[in-house]
């Protein structure tokens, strides 16, 4: 995918409406720190289009980013920070959980998990939501470069384990650094706009 044009064209909080966009959604949800902008930033060939921040917690939003006029990646709020108020954490879930449940153009999720770090237990039940919520979400392992190749297997198999992956579930390993994966996950999304377009 040649990456034209990239805008971040809504922002959503916690009770605004969601827009009413007509072309499809690519979402990618993970916990406050997993390097989510980064992936962002790194598929739209940007540098700072999704702020990446050293502090835990930045997307407190939904933000939709009109690629090419194309398609909308469409960035949830990072979950799991532990400085957010108790109270604030479940309006971000409601939010989550109304964006899931509510967006019709919504057609893959992408969710981001550290390859260096067995998933949480909020991981595990972001993706049991998403599964509950009808989707098949593809599992992005970041932070690549940050281990040795010879942990990557024995990583991976432990984020299956862990998140008791749907058998045949999609995991991408994936590096801000060398930009490896990258390909893979486009390959992905074109799939699923071909699907749609069929």
């Amino acid at each position: 995918m040649i990456v034209k044009s990239a805008e971040l064209e809504t922002v959503c909080g916690i009770t605004s409406k969601l827009p009413d966009n007509d072309l499809p959604e690519i979402a990618f949800a993970g916990k406050s720190n997993v390097g989510k902008s980064s992936l962002i930033n790194g598929l739209l060939n940007r540098k700072s289009l999704a702020r990446t921040s050293a502090q835990p917690g930045k997307t407190q939003t939904i933000n939709f980013y009109n690629v090419n006029k194309n398609l909308y990646f469409v960035d949830l709020p990072g979950y799991g920070y532990a400085k957010v108020s108790v109270e604030i954490r479940a309006k971000w879930g409601k939010m989550i959980e109304r964006y899931l449940h509510g967006s019709p153009q919504l057609k893959k999720v992408f969710l981001l998990i550290d390859i260096r770090h067995v998933p949480s237990e909020n991981d595990c039940m972001m993706y049991d939501w998403i599964v509950d919520n009808g989707y098949e979400p593809v599992i992005i392992c970041t932070k690549l470069d940050k281990i040795k190749r010879s942990q990557v297997q024995k990583n991976l198999k432990l984020i299956r384990e862990k998140l008791d992956l749907v058998p045949g579930t999609t995991m991408i390993p994936f590096s801000a650094q060398t930009k490896q994966g990258r390909d893979d996950i486009w390959n992905l999304i074109e799939e699923t706009l071909a699907q749609e377009q069929q």
